[in-house]
């Protein structure tokens, strides 16, 4: 059968997708691009916060008409959204155009819930915490980036009280280390010029380990072999967590030139007492002293972070807090989400909720400070030369990439004018303008 999949929300459902796709391929199955052309469409969900669960639901009733208008018989629908909500019956009755509905535990039984016509709706729900790490590197497809994510661990053992994800993804486990550097040092062969470390919090890595392996023996070990397969390759690490990042991993970090010294910390907010509410373990004053302490090891660390406003009981004076923390540290970039309730949340039994209007304010003031910022920033690159991987080639003597200190579908972009690149090459690139949050220059 010809198979389309469409995937949403977050690098982790990224994996989960080239997974999926690479059993239907080893199982007979072909893949395309157009969904006009499918004749099963699988919508790999996010479900993490109202937005992305109507943003789904979207893509869902979309990829429907393709039942009615186009080759498609069947529709499946998996991941974080169907986890959620596997248990609502209205899920089901509000969506009749689906044939099977799975869970975040079932990529590895995707072929099973693409051909199974043996029920008229088929749902299959195994338990998160069951699922294997061994065969993700296994004919996994590429999206066709010259980057790829690669997972160090899945579920989470914390309890965020705005969070869902453990009831999603399980328990915290950790992945072998050979596993990773065998998934990674795969994707380095396919081509990939970038290999993202990711994970619910990356530098729990270990933490439920009973030999004291950590996150920093993964970044020592998986740098030595990259480097002697291809030095060129870049490391980055994505969702670390204030707790967990410890010297140690900022200073194995320093140590070693393919690992990119960004940092993406999400901090969530900076009132203490605010924190304590979101079930963070850590004050302002850590953070301060953790970003001075990353900052004084490593002066070209790039800083990004994660914030909500309009948690309950963030008042006018807390929200301040944050203000001014943001523009204190000076994040080089910045992620800015409104609090989004739903019932299932320990949160939406906190008092002093805060009106959606109110917290989407907040947003948008702080996004107007972290712009200025950037281009502040941006500014001081302006006159130096960097490594830049080139991704798109959009028109004629124009090129996007990214440098060290740019992640991939989070940060800014660099545009490199230029004659003719390759696509996937690493080019060194004199940086002749700042913007807001982009950089442009040209081939050095």
């Amino acid at each position: 059968m010809i198979v389309y999949v469409e995937t949403l929300g977050c690098s982790r459902n990224q994996v989960d997708s080239e997974v999926m796709l690479g059993k239907l391929l080893a199982a007979g199955h072909t893949r395309t691009h157009d969904p006009g052309r499918a004749q099963v469409i699988v919508v790999n969900t996010c479900g993490f916060i109202s937005t992305a669960a109507d943003e789904a639901v979207d893509t869902i009733l979309e990829m429907a008409e393709y039942k009615k208008h186009g080759v498609c018989r069947r529709l499946v629908v998996t991941g974080c959204l169907t986890q959620r909500y596997k248990d609502d019956p209205g899920l089901v009755w509000s969506l009749p155009e689906v044939d099977a509905f799975s869970g975040t535990g079932a990529c590895e039984q995707i072929v099973d819930v693409v051909e199974d016509r043996t029920v008229p709706l088929l749902t299959l729900f195994p338990e998160p915490d069951a699922r294997p790490f061994a065969d993700l590197s296994v004919d996994r497809v590429l999206s066709g980036n010259p980057y790829a994510f690669v997972k160090v661990s899945e579920g989470c053992n914390r309890h965020c009280t705005y969070c869902i994800i453990p009831a999603l993804r399980g328990r915290q486990r950790s992945r072998p280390v050979d596993d990773i550097c065998a998934d990674a040092l795969a994707l380095v062969k396919k081509g990939v010029k970038e290999i993202v470390l990711t994970a619910e919090n990356t530098t729990d890595y270990g933490r439920d380990l009973p030999d004291g392996t950590g996150f920093a023996q993964v970044l020592e070990i998986l740098s030595e072999k990259i480097s002697i397969l291809d030095p060129q390759v870049w490391i980055r690490m994505l969702y670390t967590h204030p707790e967990s990042l410890t010297r140690q991993i900022v200073e194995t970090v320093k140590a070693h030139d393919n690992i990119c010294a960004y940092y993406d910390v999400p901090i969530q907010h900076a009132d203490t007492a605010l924190l304590r509410r979101m079930g963070r373990p850590y004050a302002r004053e850590q953070l301060k002293g953790l970003f001075a302490m990353i900052r004084d090891t490593d002066p070209d660390a790039a800083l990004r972070t994660t914030v909500i406003t309009g948690f309950p009981g963030e008042t006018g004076d807390i929200f301040e807090t944050l203000h001014d923390f943001v523009q204190e540290v000076r994040f080089d970039h910045l992620g800015v989400f409104p609090y989004s309730d739903a019932e299932d949340l320990p949160s939406h039994a906190l008092e002093n909720h805060v009106p959606d209007g109110v917290a989407q304010l907040r947003h948008d003031t702080l996004m107007a400070a972290q712009a200025e910022i950037s281009g502040q920033i941006n500014q001081t690159h302006v006159g130096k030369t960097y490594g830049v991987l080139i991704e798109e080639n959009p028109e004629p003597g124009l090129f996007i990439g990214r440098t060290r200190f740019q992640a991939p579908e989070v940060d800014g972009v660099t545009f490199v004018y230029s004659e003719k690149l390759a696509i996937g090459s690493m080019v060194q690139v004199k940086i002749t303008d700042g913007y807001e949050y982009d950089i442009a220059g040209e081939k050095a």
